[in-house]
């Protein structure tokens, strides 16, 4: 039963046996039906018709003549379709590529889903085998689990063997092994006698008119048409692509609801809008690939799926909406092979009745109806189904488990008369006669089939775990083909299997077994890792032994009787052919892009090979003007070059004019040439990206910059021969540029490893070799040689990082990628302000370092300043950069390093006399440390808080809190008291150092509060001793002197508080208690009364009693820096040998000493005279002891040897405190009640 249109589909279940057939064809549920008293599933699927709905059929009257020709002969005729153009009446006139063309049009049936792909007849032949004594002749194909069988009519292949010599290997072998006296045999007269009536009985039928009406003059007499419609030569030429051959398209082509140009579809990662280009034309429909039938039927016998072609015509009538018409002879009766080749059609074409009509020397007589389930009971012709069914799973299983390759042709052969059945391998025996492999007409329709089932799976399937098998499809289809005379599909077959892996993404953690090439037990497998099986094993089915004949040893399996297929399971296919084909999956990136660039240079060599040479291209126009470019010569040199290079390749956007001319390696645009190249460069260019990629995350950067230069090269060739970049396009090549200049950026951090980078830079590899030289077929691949190249000059390389980030902006600006694209425009404008970010703290330390070496700080030299207006304009576009992202952190790192370049300003601008000495803090550097301290404080506002940033708030508040302390340090050492009052800069100092402090975060715990700590307590102590000296020098104003005392006893203490909480700030400490004993003295010399002074002497000589805890931590540092130099040099330091260790400074440490022991051997004196020569006598004994161990303590001191070691002498000092400290104790024992 047809479908009623094109292109429409219909599931209807064939019945046998005693089910109502009328209710079957209604509802379109049942499947399982019975034959025999035995259960037979068939199912048909109508995938596509291009005939019309059924109409009922003319009934002829009785003694109608068939050998009159009616009207409409041979006339074209929907109903009938291909039966009715040829006298033939079915599709016994095959063409070899039949099957092709249904596996072409339903390519995602072929490989899983299908057994079988054939015409019908060919189906039937092979079932009728056991009944039937005729030869049958037929070349296998094997896709996957898949056979493709077409009729190889040996005869006609002979025929055009002698005409053209191809196959000639072919005949001689089956004339020496099969049939040695081969002679073609001719059709009987009777033959085509019988197919001319029936083709009349068909025109009859549809006509509507049981006369015979007469032929029109110009169709001839039946005899004619009979010998004119006898059998022409069927087999096409040597199958070509479509550049030898061009057909009209075929009407069939508007009908087909799928398509029928064989393209290279679009796969993968490929841009929109670079599609593959065409295979062939439709010229090959001449070769026999078009789907000629009228319909296409998936059809289920038991367990195996078909795909058929069948022409049978079918038509309306009596009960049930389809039958189908045979024109049988009355005195012959129908026997098994007639029977059998009914009942197949019928369940084929899902037809529920048999309409005979039975004639007696072409005169009708009678007709008859038969019910399809009736068929095996007909007299004569009695037969199982059962048994054609184990016939169909016996043949099924013996090609499959023999036709193991793919891409091979294989020949399934039984001789006429014989029971023997054979199956040759083709592909090998022709390889054996040492003849090319386009020998064989099969090769470039199994190659285009292998290739486009690949596409179709790579289409489909995006699971990894079936690239497998369209690796292992891609390969077999290459390995067929010669590349001189196919190089389009073996270009693009490499194109596909370059694209099989990714590079565009990590691979995800999948077992071994996932990435098996289909895990089924129809595995695909290179014919290298086939595993075949024993000679004589069972499933081989070959019984070969040293009597075999010799055709039977060259034959890959044998069927010793036809008798053998009608028992059950006698074949079985088992999952031995080969084992499962496991893709070369690696988690390595370089491996991975080595095999896609493997590949991308194997089709462009393909390419480069069917492209004309040079000296075959036309010559030049004199009228059309050679294109030069133009470069100017020293201008051209350093970043000016850069600069034009970057604007030159944004000039190369998607704005260009198209293409008319052909390429420099005369390539003609739109060729499919072209298109394939233009897919390879792109590809090599992403292979060489990730390649750059991964060499820059293992820090090789030299390796890096080398991958990055051919990633650009594969783009400069891909510019020059595309007419526009699509968008993905830029977007990609703006991501090289990136790239390029992140690499640049870090080959200028990492000068010192220069050596090791060039050695990188300079390997290269054969295959990037032969890639760069057809790169140069298209291009001189020059335009980024300035950007790629390994320069030795930083600047350098961070001017061009710079200029590749800026072009890589200007590209996503430029297009619509801006909008497409937010996050890869964030990351260029992050990249942009860090480069600016690097370069302007490059210019800054270069202007740091003229300050370092400048003897003498006159004046600031015009370099200096150069270098400021740099450094500053990059910090003010890298601010924009990061502003425009809404970037904060960035932002305040930014802002301090203009805080930063603002106090290099400020250091530059301090005043240095003719002998070297420092000036007064002058105005300039009070500029430019307030304006570092506007740069600090909108970083902080930038911040807001320091949640979220922690390290970059703690920077910022440090920084802000040192150039607080550093303004206030410079006033307060150098004032410029020629320009300013003595208490505007006390105010000022003041102010600033309780800024300073301000920011000082004691609080927070980190890896600065030690240095926090030591800056509130210097802080602290230049506060006291600035109040220190106000009060010492402020005379008459006794308030302001007072509150100068208050204040300075304040900062005093806090101080000493603060450096206690220090353990390496002893020499610190020490100075704060020697200054408050002196500020003690200064006030004891001022007071009149005995006790004030006595009270005052008590209280330094507290002071002095603390500063034990300063001499312990001296002590025990210069202890420890003794016992390292005892270790290093065998020998003391003594105490003048002044070596600044890592923890203590010698000379300060003596100097304080210098201090120490004066105004300690004063305080006991005084008090020593005061307590004697008071009015009074010593109240107590206590007071007698305290005068006693003063005088001691004194006479120690001055009796203490000068020159005895460092250590000695504070050793010295800790044994007094702690004597006196002993007896304060003591005194407050007695003292308290």
């Amino acid at each position: 039963m047809s479908a009623p249109g094109s292109g429409s589909q219909m599931a209807v279940p064939a019945v046998c046996g005693n089910e109502e057939v009328g209710d079957s064809l209604e509802n379109g549920r049942q499947e399982a039906v019975i034959c025999l008293g035995s259960e037979i599933k068939s199912r048909a699927v109508v995938k596509y018709s291009a005939a019309p709905p059924p109409t009922t059929y003319a009934l002829l009257q009785e003694k109608t003549d068939l050998k009159l020709p009616p009207a409409n002969w041979l006339r074209e005729s929907s109903q009938l379709g291909p039966a009715g153009t040829t006298v033939l009446g079915s599709s016994s006139r095959n063409k070899p590529f039949s099957s092709f063309g249904m596996a072409y049009d339903f390519i995602d049936s072929i490989g899983n889903d299908v057994d079988v792909v054939s015409d019908s007849e060919n189906i039937k032949k092979l079932l009728k085998i056991p009944y039937s004594k005729s030869h049958v002749s037929m070349a296998v194909h094997r896709v996957g689990r898949t056979l493709l069988l077409d009729e190889l009519d040996i005869q006609e292949l002979f025929m055009r063997s002698s005409q053209t010599g191809d196959w000639s290997w072919l005949k001689e072998f089956y004339q020496r092994l099969v049939d040695q006296k081969w002679q073609r045999k001719k059709k009987s007269k009777e033959h085509w006698y019988q197919k001319a009536i029936l083709s009349k009985f068909l025109y009859y039928s549809i006509n509507g008119d049981a006369t015979a009406e007469p032929v029109p003059a110009h169709s001839g007499g039946h005899d004619e048409e009979v010998k004119e419609c006898g059998p022409g030569p069927s087999w096409p030429a040597t199958f070509t692509s479509s550049s030898d051959s061009e057909t009209p398209t075929s009407p069939k082509e508007e009908n087909v609801s799928m398509e029928n140009k064989y393209a290279l579809g679009h796969v993968a990662s490929v841009t929109k809008e670079q599609n593959l280009p065409t295979l062939f034309n439709e010229g090959e429909n001449s070769q026999g690939l078009r789907n000629d039938f009228a319909r296409n039927i998936l059809w289920t016998f038991e367990d195996i799926h078909m795909l058929v072609g069948s022409n049978m015509p079918i038509f309306g009538g009596g009960r049930y909406p389809a039958v189908s018409l045979r024109l049988r002879d009355n005195n012959k009766p129908i026997n098994v092979l007639t029977g059998i080749d009914y009942w197949l059609d019928n369940l084929m074409c899902n037809v529920p009745e048999l309409v005979m009509c039975f004639h007696v020397n072409g005169i009708v007589q009678k007709y008859e109806m038969i019910k399809t389930e009736d068929i095996p009971h007909l007299e004569n012709s009695t037969f199982s189904t059962r048994v054609v069914k184990d016939i169909a799973q016996n043949i099924l299983s013996f090609l499959k488990s023999n036709c193991a390759k793919e891409g091979h042709t294989y020949w399934l052969f039984k001789a006429s008369g014989s029971d023997i059945v054979k199956l040759y391998d083709l592909t090998t025996l022709c390889e054996e006669a040492a003849e090319e492999k386009c020998q064989n007409p099969f090769t470039l329709p199994v190659a285009v089939l292998l290739y486009k089932v690949a596409s179709n799976m790579m289409k489909k399937n995006q699971n990894r775990k079936h690239y497998g098998t369209i690796r292992t499809l891609l390969l077999n289809c290459i390995k067929l083909l010669d590349q001189e005379r196919h190089p389009q599909i073996i270009a693009s077959a490499n194109y596909m299997l370059s694209e099989l892996f990714q590079l565009d993404e990590p691979p995800e953690e999948i077992s071994g077994e996932s990435f098996r090439g289909g895990g089924s037990e129809d595995s695909y497998s290179e014919e290298e890792e086939e595993e075949d099986l024993p000679e004589d094993s069972d499933e081989n089915s070959s019984y070969r032994t040293c009597s075999d004949p010799p055709d039977v040893s060259r034959a890959v399996a044998v069927i010793r009787s036809v008798v053998e297929l009608s028992v059950p399971e006698k074949y079985k296919y088992t999952d031995q052919i080969r084992p499962n084909y496991a893709f070369p999956f690696s988690h390595d990136k370089e491996e991975r892009c080595r095999h896609v660039l493997s590949y991308v240079l194997k089709g462009l060599k393909a390419v480069d090979s069917s492209i004309k040479r040079e000296s075959d291209l036309p010559a030049a126009d004199p009228n059309t003007p050679i294109p030069l470019k133009y470069e100017e010569g020293s201008d051209s040199t350093g970043q000016n070059a850069v600069e034009k290079e970057i604007s030159l390749l944004l000039d190369r956007g998607p704005c260009q004019e198209d293409i008319k001319h052909p390429t420099r390696s005369g390539m003609i645009p739109g060729s499919w040439q072209h298109r394939m190249k233009l897919q390879l460069f792109l590809k090599a260019s992403k292979a060489y990206y990730v390649l750059s990629e991964a060499a820059t995350n293992l820090l090789k950067y030299g390796r890096a910059l080398r991958y990055i230069k051919l990633a650009l090269q594969c783009h400069d060739a891909y510019c020059s021969v595309s007419s526009s970049l699509h968008p993905e396009v830029l977007l990609f090549h703006s991501q090289c540029l990136s790239l390029c200049g992140d690499i640049q950026l870090m080959l200028a951090q990492n000068a010192s490893s220069r050596a090791a980078y060039v050695e990188e830079y300079s390997y290269q590899t054969k295959e990037d070799q032969e890639i760069l030289h057809s790169l140069h077929r298209e291009c001189s691949c020059q335009a980024f040689n300035m950007a790629t190249d390994l320069a030795t000059d930083p600047e350098y390389q961070l001017f061009v990082s710079c200029k590749c980030y800026e072009a890589a902006f200007e590209l996503l600006t430029s297009s619509n990628l801006k909008t497409q694209r937010p996050n890869q425009l964030a990351q260029i404008l992050k990249r942009l302000g860090n480069i600016r970010n690097e370069m302007g703290v490059f210019y800054m330390n270069q202007a740091a370092a003229m300050q370092t070496e400048k003897e003498v700080k006159l004046s600031v030299s015009a370099a200096e300043q150069e270098m400021w207006k740099k450094s500053f304009s990059f910090f003010e576009k890298g601010l924009k950069d990061f502003e425009a992202i809404n970037d904060n952190t960035n932002m305040a790192l930014l802002l301090c390093n203009t805080g930063r370049l603002m106090r290099i300003c400020a250091q530059a601008h301090c005043a240095v006399s003719t002998d070297v000495s420092r000036g007064e803090f002058s105005p300039e550097e009070a500029l430019y440390y307030n304006k570092g301290v506007d740069y600090y404080l909108r970083a902080m506002k930038s911040l807001g808080t320091r949640e979220g940033h922690e390290a970059v708030w703690d920077s910022v508040n440090w920084e802000l809190s040192t150039t607080y302390f550093t303004l206030a340090t410079l006033l307060q050492d150098f004032a410029p008291l020629s320009r300013k009052a003595q208490e505007q800069i006390e105010r000022e100092v003041t102010e600033a150092m309780m800024k300073s402090l301000k920011y000082c975060d004691l609080q927070t715990e980190s890896a600065r509060q030690p240095l926090y700590q030591y800056r509130a307590a210097t802080i602290h102590h230049r506060l006291a001793s600035m109040y220190h000296s106000c009060f010492r020098n402020q005379v008459g104003n006794e308030h302001l002197r007072k509150q100068h005392r208050t204040l300075a006893e304040l900062h005093y203490g806090k101080a000493v508080q603060l450096f206690l909480s220090l353990r390496d700030a002893p020499c610190e400490l020490l100075r704060v208690q020697l200054e408050r004993v002196a500020f003690a003295e200064f006030q004891m010399a001022g007071q009149s009364s005995t006790s004030s002074k006595m009270r005052t002497l008590s209280g330094a000589l507290e002071i002095m009693m603390e500063t034990r805890h300063a001499f312990q931590l001296i002590h025990k540092e210069l202890l420890d820096e003794g016992k390292v130099t005892l270790a290093g040099d065998g020998c003391e330091t003594t105490g003048t040998e002044s070596s600044a260790s890592a923890g203590i400074s010698t000379q300060e440490v003596q100097k304080l000493i210098g201090v120490f022991e004066p105004s300690f051997s004063f305080l006991l004196l005084h008090l020593v005279k005061l307590i004697t020569t008071s009015k009074r006598k010593p109240s107590s004994t206590k007071e007698e002891e305290a005068v006693k161990l003063y005088k001691q303590i004194y006479s120690r001191l001055l009796r203490a040897d000068k020159a005895s070691p460092l250590v000695h002498r504070v050793a010295l000092y800790l044994e007094l405190l702690e004597h006196l400290s002993q007896q304060s104790d003591c005194n407050d024992n007695v003292a308290s009640p």
